[in-house]
């Protein structure tokens, strides 16, 4: 799969799943509640130690039909072994450049949490597909997209932490290019996962209408 299939197949879904997870059977269910909900965008987080084998489980299962891939991955070693489970994208809380290197190397998008102007800048000139705003986006809200975008329009931004059904709305118009949702993807029953996918899905769908 090439990185710009990937860049747009993850702007076209506009929702990615932040999962934190500790089986495989339940990293399934939280998948089946996605797809379902037409969320088909996963990032598994490094802050576990089996993050690798959930990844190419998953990715053996669903294969195309979700995309995957590695979040909280801090240095070049781990984003490595991610790519070999099947990431298709690596993202992170910090700005790395040798781990920036290694994805332009294979062609994996890059997606490193920046705070500043100044750090997204920087990332993206040196080959990051798109900036994750973190902390930030939670602290300030929707208004930080919108802010980062005034002098910066052409800056691909993915949000991470605040957004909820009640502002999902004021993110999109805000001009966000992906949003990373946790709780609502993560916590409850595959139907009630579905369901907050189904509303958060119909939400893009409405504002690109």
């Amino acid at each position: 799969m090439f990185k710009t299939k990937i860049l747009t197949r993850i702007e076209e879904s506009g929702i990615m799943a932040i999962v934190r997870v500790e089986t495989i059977e339940r990293a399934i269910e939280i998948t089946e509640g996605c797809l379902a909900g037409g969320v088909d965008c996963m990032e598994i987080s490094y802050t576990l130690p089996n993050a690798g084998e959930i990844i190419k489980q998953l990715s053996e299962r669903y294969d195309e039909r979700l995309l995957i891939g590695a979040g909280t991955v801090l240095d070049s070693e781990t984003a490595r072994l991610a790519i070999l489970s099947g990431a298709k994208f690596i993202i992170a809380p910090n700005y790395n450049e040798s781990v920036c290197r290694l994805c332009n190397r294979y062609q994996i998008p890059y997606m490193p949490g920046c705070t500043s102007i100044t750090e997204m800048l920087t990332a993206i000139e040196a080959g990051a597909a798109m900036v994750k705003a973190f902390p930030i986006s939670s602290y300030y809200g929707p208004s930080l997209v919108a802010t980062i975008k005034t002098p910066t329009p052409y800056l691909p931004v993915m949000s991470s932490g605040g957004a909820n059904l009640e502002n999902i709305d004021k993110w999109l118009e805000s001009g966000v290019d992906c949003i990373g949702v946790g709780s609502l993807l993560t916590k409850g029953t595959t139907e009630e996962i579905s369901k907050n996918a189904t509303q958060l899905r119909q939400a893009v769908i409405c504002y690109r209408a």
